[in-house]
């Protein structure tokens, strides 16, 4: 079973993310997650897609293709530090994303298949990582973090976002 990272393995901010998730296998976690956000998802209409809590705010769309794009960044950061990669990784700013892509374009089916489509990607990984890999150091936005770190914060943001939808999305709805 892949252990917890120690905060030292990771950025501050990304505390709250790590203590999100539970104690366990983490690998069970992420599919549990998955089967979670997909439950979550498949409720929201193609008009309910498009709300926004607030002005300014994402869409629902948008919050899933954030999900998708963050998850596909850090496992493609898992994947170099965990095969012993030192070349420092950039940092990338979300909002650019979110602005670059054509989530609210796309329908929640689409945006929903990319999401389990990187997931299970993303599990993969995993289950064929080194055990020796999940410790090593490497360097992603200026700080250094593990591959383990990483894990557990591909996570915690699903697990995060989740809540937002469901306590500022879908109750904003009703």
């Amino acid at each position: 079973m892949l252990q917890r990272p120690v905060e030292n393995e990771y950025p501050e901010y990304f505390v709250p993310y790590v203590n999100l998730v539970a104690d366990g296998d983490l690998l069970t976690i992420l599919k549990e997650n998955l089967d979670e956000t997909i439950a979550l998802f498949k409720e929201v209409t193609e008009e309910e897609g498009h709300f926004r809590y607030a002005p300014g705010k994402w869409s629902i769309k948008e919050v899933l293709g954030h999900m998708t794009d963050t998850e596909r960044i850090m496992s493609y950061r898992l994947l170099r530090v965990g095969r012993g990669d030192q070349t420092p990784l950039a940092g990338f700013d979300e909002n650019d994303y979110i602005n670059g892509s054509q989530f609210d374009q796309l329908s929640n089916k689409a945006i929903l298949e990319d999401f389990t489509a990187v997931r299970n990607a993303t599990i993969t990984l995993m289950q064929n990582m080194a055990d020796e890999a999940w410790a090593r150091i490497g360097f992603a936005n200026g700080t250094e973090v593990t591959p383990r770190a990483i894990a557990y914060i591909i996570a915690g943001h699903a697990i995060h976002h989740g809540k937002i939808i469901k306590e500022r999305y879908l109750t904003g709805l009703k």
